[in-house]
């Protein structure tokens, strides 16, 4: 067998991809549901901290600091297994994959928060004059006003910190999750061949790549109209 014959038999075995790749599908569909639920409850959750930041009560908003960098210097490794492992002594039991969700969701939530307050500062003092002006409270000249302005401003750093952190679905894979990683890993074990991985690295790449390509445009777009 020459090297590459021994090659593809090792990691691109036909037998092996078509008996596996089923398994390979049904952890994409739990890579996508994960990720589509930590991008919307990340994102809203870090807009809520940003929108409360401006009401500038001093301890709330010390309180929301503190959470965003505990939240921003934790790996997300490190929270998953927290959640999953630790909470259950203090009677709080996750599944795998809502430790997952809540980890990644928490850590997108630090993040975005501290993205939006930027875009939020970023705002020129003069819209906030404009809107009293106008003869409109602070809550109305926020949402009316400095918000739409704020969230364009926020879309493009927003945008690749969203699809860095949502790649690390593959962390569930630690506490049993079932997504692109985690049924390869299952996938591998059975077949004692390596080849359920290389399925598992074209699932992530027909899942993100697009998403990749998507965010760049979004990016460009957004910057280019600021």
């Amino acid at each position: 067998m020459t090297g590459w014959e021994g090659f593809a038999f090792t990691f691109l075995n036909a037998r092996v991809a078509a008996e596996y790749w089923p398994k390979i599908l049904e952890g994409l569909g739990v890579t996508i549901a994960l990720a589509a639920l930590i991008i919307v409850s990340g994102l809203a959750l870090g807009l809520l901290l940003a929108v409360l930041r401006t009401l500038a009560i001093r301890p709330l908003n010390w309180a929301i600091i503190f959470v965003v960098d505990l939240f921003r210097a934790l790996p997300p490794l490190v929270l998953i297994v927290l959640i999953y492992f630790g909470l259950p002594a203090a009677g709080i039991g996750f599944s795998g994959f809502a430790a997952t969700w809540l980890a990644l969701t928490l850590v997108l939530m630090a993040f975005a928060e501290e993205i939006f307050w930027g875009s939020i500062c970023a705002v020129p003092k003069g819209q906030w004059e404009a809107g009293r002006a106008l003869g409109l409270h602070f809550l109305p000249t926020l949402r009316k006003i400095v918000l739409p302005q704020a969230i364009r401003i926020a879309i493009p750093p927003l945008t690749n910190r969203t699809i860095a952190i949502t790649k690390g679905t593959a962390l569930g894979s630690v506490v049993a999750v079932s997504e692109i990683l985690g049924a390869a890993q299952s996938a591998m074990a059975f077949s004692g061949n390596p080849t359920p991985l290389m399925l598992g690295a074209l699932a992530y790449l027909v899942l993100f790549f697009p998403v990749v390509v998507l965010g760049r445009w979004i990016e460009t777009r957004f910057a280019w109209r600021r």
